[in-house]
């Protein structure tokens, strides 16, 4: 072995040997010392799946979350993209189920009959994702594993007892980590309607909570945890420190879990692992790895009241991905199945045209970080946003194909990896593109992804002029046509 190799071998086990070592105490300064796993910040694509009881009704007004149905139904109100009364969820449900037809009634119908975990780990492994993020329990409480804390509340209330009869959480996490992607688990914090929560959320806390989150990571080992839920209360009221401490010091995965920053009131963005935004743009400036999740539409559960407009078309999903990742940012994706456990074939058919971009041109993607700042603008007023509660897909085409007028456009994303440099283009330039105000080595060589052909190049004082070969769609797949991605080599 050379010598070379065998120093970085050396130090790197003794890196994962000081990480491992390291006590972590019940604070914030000790817990955010612990550094996020490198996988997590190269993976740069994930997929978020909502499935439970909620997909067997699967309808909420169009702007809203299908997997609230419970709470908009009990608690007569709506919010999101919209003006609602409010009303909306409970007329629907009288008139399709019965006035008497309770959310719980659901649980039976939630069957997973039709659910292949091979099938569905294997169609996301082609979409170029690197992880899963299952919900393995909603604000609903019904457990997608046979939790015993889950029928705390007086009656059966997960998946091997009720519905579906099956570990839907461990049959999910066996395929996908036998396809070789990251497996990580969402858990709810708090519950709607759980007695405890309404009447005694101490208890809930010490009897439901936190044996039923241990009893999912020591049964599961995942590698992501995923907190939501947890706006209610304080962080020290869930005890959250004192949980991760565990999580870091003693449980099966200490070494190796990541978590994101949704452990209690007013912590997100502050503390714990990386930092998540939900139905937003880009955020630069975040001191840690961060990821936007989001839906295909504007639901995470599956809403059949969406319509094909509804949903991003996957030029717009290819622009999101490339918009956060050129900020340092993961997109986490979002599928919702049916209560059958079939995934809508809209849902199938974005993830397989993303795949497709991926395979030519995720070189620009994993592995890497901003450059340059992250865009190129025109000129004109930037960062065109819709005033939304959540906000749409559509404003990533405003601002670089379908402006809207006196706005400006991006008219590169940048990113790099420790070889070379990316400049992502969302439309094709024409006879020239342009980099502003940088200067390559003399010998550097600048590649299309799409063709793997090589682009003539020359410097136009402080600016890097690329020459465009005459443009022929035929030597291009549909896919390389979302974004166009110029590999700069030997600039390093």
């Amino acid at each position: 072995m050379k010598k070379k190799a065998l120093v970085l071998i050396i130090s790197a086990t003794m890196f994962n040997g000081l990480w491992a070592q390291k006590h972590y105490e019940p604070t914030w300064d000790s817990l955010d010392s612990r550094p996020v796993a490198q996988w997590f910040d190269n993976a740069k694509f994930g997929i978020f799946i909502h499935w439970g009881p909620y997909s067997v009704p699967a309808w909420s007004p169009k702007g809203t979350y299908s997997e609230w149905y419970q709470y908009w139904l009990q608690s007569k109100t709506l919010f999101g993209n919209g003006d609602f009364k409010g009303d909306e969820v409970v007329n629907y449900h009288n008139k399709t189920y019965g006035k008497d037809f309770t959310y719980y009634q659901f649980g039976n119908m939630f069957t997973a009959d039709l659910f292949e975990p091979d099938d569905w780990a294997a169609l996301i492994k082609e979409s170029g994702a690197k992880y899963v993020v299952l919900t393995s329990k909603h604000h609903d409480g019904f457990a997608l594993w046979p939790s015993k804390e889950a029928d705390d509340r007086g009656f059966p209330w997960n998946s091997m007892e009720v519905g579906a009869h099956r570990d839907l959480v461990g049959d999910l996490s066996k395929a996908v980590k036998a396809n070789g992607l990251k497996m990580g688990l969402y858990y709810s914090l708090y519950e709607w309607y759980h007695p405890w929560w309404q009447n005694d959320r101490q208890r809930f806390v010490a009897e439901h909570f936190l044996p039923q989150v241990k009893d999912l990571v020591t049964r599961y080992k995942p590698d992501i945890l995923w907190a939501d839920g947890e706006w209610e209360m304080e962080a020290d009221q869930w005890k959250s420190k004192e949980f991760l401490a565990w999580l870091f010091n003693d449980s099966p995965v200490k070494n190796s879990v990541v978590i994101n920053d949704r452990w209690g009131k007013g912590v997100r963005n502050e503390h714990g692992g990386y930092y998540t935004t939900e139905y937003e743009s880009e955020a630069p400036g975040f001191n840690r790895p961060w990821e936007e999740c989001r839906g295909m539409g504007f639901s995470f559960g599956y809403n059949r009241n969406e319509d094909i407009e509804d949903y991003n078309s996957p030029k717009a999903l290819v622009l999101m991905l490339v918009n956060i990742v050129s900020t340092g940012g993961n997109l986490l994706l979002d599928i919702g199945p049916d209560a059958r456990g079939k995934i809508p074939v809209i849902m199938q058919e974005r993830l397989l045209q993303m795949g497709k971009w991926l395979e030519t041109n995720g070189e620009a993607i994993y592995g890497t970080s901003p450059w340059r700042g992250s865009f190129q603008w025109s000129e004109g007023e930037r960062n065109f946003k819709p005033e939304q509660h959540y906000l749409g897909g559509d404003f990533i085409l405003k601002q670089t194909v379908n402006p809207e007028s006196g706005y400006a456009v991006k008219e590169l994303f940048f990113t790099q990896n420790k070889n070379d440099y990316f400049a992502i283009a969302p439309n094709w330039p024409g006879k020239n593109l342009t980099i502003k105000d940088f200067k390559p080595d003399l010998g550097s060589k600048v590649t299309l992804l799409a063709t793997g052909g090589n682009v003539s190049w020359k410097q136009s004082g402080p600016d890097m002029i690329l020459e465009m070969p005459e443009f022929n769609p035929n030597t291009m797949i549909p896919e390389d046509k979302y974004a166009y991605v110029f590999k700069i080599s030997g600039s390093r």
